[in-house]
């Protein structure tokens, strides 16, 4: 499909996951005209586009600081004034509207002066051993905290008919350790982990772009890498349990996989209540 055969929704939905700038960051010469021109689009469009992704993360962060538990929760995250904050993972990360970038946004109004930095560590379709081949940027930013939502993609299938994982559930598991040490031996970071969401399979086969690209997911694949995080020593928020099992359409996109705002917003909530117990 030709750039100007795009509808506007799925325009939106490449705009979004899709972030040449992020993939190509040593690059100095790919900047919003270069991302326009890849999606066909005018700079003036692209821009309104990412406009509208930040307008409804604020929007979504307002209204969950609207929840004076969940304010005073924020105010108790354990992020120290100057720390570094990275959030590492693949598409559901890198979202323009994801969690990371809403918990972003809920330090503007709550604490502004404390000068966290935050750095969307994200790239949609990552697997744990692409995190691991990247790992040494996030390394050099000097985090405090990494937190993590792998193993998505490792859990991905290719293929009419496909035989295995992208990665087996025994090299994400050495892939963890090595994330973990990889950060152990060169910062002093603290993790907290984020299991895969549930997804819905049929929908991700009915999608225009990921199931003409015949890429699928199982459950039991997804629920395999979430048995893995979970026997890690940092805390663990449990995805599983919040989108359920079947997984809550009302939290997903249409494409089965992707959390839509209120996904997004769920996600945060579990974080928070997590990393504030």
């Amino acid at each position: 499909m030709a750039a100007n055969q795009f509808t506007a929704d799925q325009l939106e939905f490449l705009v979004q996951f899709l972030h040449p700038d992020k993939v190509h960051r040593w690059s100095t010469t790919v900047d919003d005209r270069v991302n326009a021109a890849i999606f066909g689009v005018d700079v003036t469009e692209y821009r309104a586009l990412r406009e509208r992704f930040a307008n409804r993360v604020r929007t979504a962060a307002m209204e969950l600081l609207a929840d004076a538990d969940f304010a005073r929760r924020v105010d108790k995250l354990p992020f120290a004034p100057g720390s570094v904050v990275v959030g590492l993972g693949d598409s559901i990360t890198d979202d323009y509207q994801s969690w990371f970038e809403i918990l972003t946004d809920l330090f503007r109004p709550r604490r502004p002066k404390e000068g966290i930095q935050f750095i969307n560590a994200g790239i949609s379709g990552d697997t744990t051993s692409q995190m691991i081949t990247r790992f040494l940027e996030i390394v050099t930013a000097k985090p405090h905290w990494i937190i993590a939502m792998p193993g998505t993609n490792d859990a991905r299938r290719h293929g009419e008919k496909p035989t295995k994982t992208l990665v087996s559930i025994e090299e994400t598991e050495k892939n963890i350790a090595m994330l973990r040490n990889y950060a152990a031996t060169q910062t002093k970071a603290r993790w907290v982990w984020m299991t895969p969401a549930t997804v819905i399979p049929e929908k991700i086969a009915a999608h225009w772009m990921i199931g003409v690209g015949q890429m699928t997911w199982r459950n039991e694949d997804l629920a395999a890498i979430a048995a893995v995080l979970r026997r890690q020593p940092e805390p663990v928020v449990d995805l599983q349990k919040v989108f359920g099992n079947p997984a809550n359409p009302k939290l997903l996109m249409d494409d089965g996989l992707h959390p839509n705002l209120a996904g997004q917003k769920a996600i945060v909530r579990a974080l928070i209540q997590r990393m504030t117990e």
